[in-house]
């Protein structure tokens, strides 16, 4: 039997510790202008909040856009940022309104209003892009403005409906500049975030400037900072050496992160528990060789999550066993529970009358982490067997995405950063039957269940909810978690604040960099 390394957490998530008035922006007049270089292989997808649900986007989205709500250091409770107040109607839990905050302006000098806001849940429901967050307003059913109120309907009871708010799919644009129903194709961006975006070429940088008309749940202004991308680890390995970037975050390769030295007086290093997972995704429709569930299973006998994390990640990131991850309400141990052990014996009965090998493809993203690293592990994983033959094919991220929501690949490999603090963000978004993974899975129980954990605005009530939902993905298994993620940042011995940039609530907090 595989040992298990289990982490015991304390609270709903392991978040970053902070100081009383760890919420404000207190940058000192020295070096108010210098410019803080911050390096990521996270790319963005699109500049357009409709059409992009991934952390590159998304961590941008945070700075340069407002939502009603967002979360404090630490929180798991949303706060009003765009909004002054935000409230349920009532107890049946159908009815959120919000009244917005006064004096609000995009950067063309129009005030915000309410219609704005609603017209930014529109067309993302409308525009409804296969790589864009409307999966996550599923049970938002119409939204309605007057002056400054804004009233959210939904379809049925859902508790979490604020913390999907706080996220990027409730990013407010200009109504103005943002056409109805097609995607925003140029590079601007007009939001009313901390921050404006003041230069952007894609996969290269961007340039943020802080907003100085921002009003909101922040207090005073950041530094300005350029977001430097980079295709793979290794580059943004070589950019930290050469101190190109002040910070490095997302994604150092394996080696190098498992030898940082916290001790190092020439660096400050951020190593954190993370609710990050990585899961691989298998194609269910009835054309994929993946479609007949005792495949999947025999899958499920034969993935060596102990070895992928010790070879491939090199200690750095911890087996998993569930959907959803250890630390967050409802976690347990469903897919150790239904398969205990590594059998091939287990796996070829199940695959009795089979024509073997079973060969299906393996999609990977190019320059994401370790993924191309791990797609070849995991091939040879299963070809050790005789059991299976795997095509590995690696794609752009953009390029991959698209392959992914067309039901294109047989399998691939996704890691899933949190939208939001709550167990929530592991279910429908990615086994709903209108999930965003699009593999094809769709389970009525499952989709019962999720609808049903949404009903309870204790969320500890949810957790037989979520403990059934995840034993029924370990028999079904539409995805086998593979591993759970440790949040790392690097910056230079000048740069503060780097531990705060990330906490497992989705927000990416650059106003928190400053010199030393």
């Amino acid at each position: 039997m595989r040992s298990i390394r289990m982490r015991i957490l304390a609270t709903l998530l392991v978040l970053a510790a902070v100081g009383v008035g760890g919420w404000q922006l207190l940058p000192s007049q020295q070096d108010d202008g210098r410019t803080i270089t911050v390096g990521t292989t996270d790319g963005v997808t699109s500049l357009d909040p409709a059409g992009a649900y991934d952390a590159g986007s998304w961590a941008l989205f945070s700075n340069v856009f407002q939502s009603l709500l967002t979360f404090e250091p630490g929180g798991v409770t949303p706060v009003p940022d765009a909004a002054r107040s935000c409230d349920f109607e009532g107890t049946d839990l159908t009815t959120y309104r919000c009244e917005l905050r006064e004096g609000l302006t995009f950067p063309s000098g129009r005030a915000m209003t309410g219609q704005d806001v609603k017209y930014s849940f529109d067309r993302i429901k409308r525009i409804k892009s296969d790589v864009g967050p409307a999966a996550l307003l599923d049970t938002l059913r119409s939204v309605s403005a007057s002056g400054r109120t804004v009233t959210f309907h939904l379809s049925s009871p859902d508790a979490t409906f604020p913390l999907k708010v706080a996220t990027g799919a409730g990013a407010i644009v200009d109504s103005e500049k943002y056409p109805a129903r097609a995607l925003r194709s140029d590079n601007g961006v007009d939001g009313t975030g901390p921050y404006t975006l003041t230069g952007y070429a894609k996969d290269k940088q961007a340039a943020l400037a802080p907003n100085r008309h921002y009003q909101g749940a922040l207090s005073g202004i950041g530094r300005p900072v350029e977001l430097r991308y980079f295709g793979d680890g290794k580059a943004l390995e070589k950019a930290w050496k050469d101190k190109r970037v002040d910070v490095a975050t997302r994604t150092l390769p394996p080696e190098v992160l498992a030898g940082l030295n916290a001790s190092d007086p020439d660096q400050r290093v951020s190593e954190a528990d993370s609710s990050e997972i990585r899961n691989l995704y298998l194609n269910t429709r009835k054309a994929s060789p993946l479609h007949d569930v005792r495949v999947r299973q025999a899958m499920a006998w034969l993935i060596d999550r102990e070895k992928l994390a010790a070879t491939v990640y090199q200690g750095t990131v911890d087996p998993l066993y569930s959907l959803i991850p250890t630390g967050i309400t409802g976690h347990t141990t469903s897919f150790f529970d239904a398969y205990p052990e590594l059998s091939t014996a287990k796996a070829r009965a199940l695959l009795t009358g089979a024509g073997l090998p079973v060969r299906f493809t393996y999609g990977y993203a190019t320059g994401r982490g370790s993924g191309a690293e791990e797609a070849a592990e995991i091939k040879r994983q299963l070809e050790a067997t005789g059991l299976f033959k795997v095509t590995l094919k690696g794609y752009e991220w953009t390029d991959f995405q698209k392959r992914w929501a067309s039901g294109e690949l047989d399998a691939y490999a996704v890691g899933w950063v949190a939208d939001f603090p709550d167990p929530d963000t592991y279910g429908g978004p990615l086994i709903g039957t209108n999930g965003t993974m699009s593999t094809g899975y769709s389970d009525r129980a499952v989709d019962q269940l999720i609808t049903a954990s949404q009903q309870y605005a204790d969320r500890s009530e949810a957790t037989k909810d979520f403990r059934a939902l995840q034993e029924a993905v370990a028999r079904d298994v539409p995805v086998i978690p593979l591993w759970q993620a440790k949040e790392y940042v690097v910056s230079s011995e000048e740069v503060g604040g780097g531990q705060y940039l990330s906490d497992g609530t989705g927000v990416f907090r650059l106003w928190r960099l400053t010199w030393i």
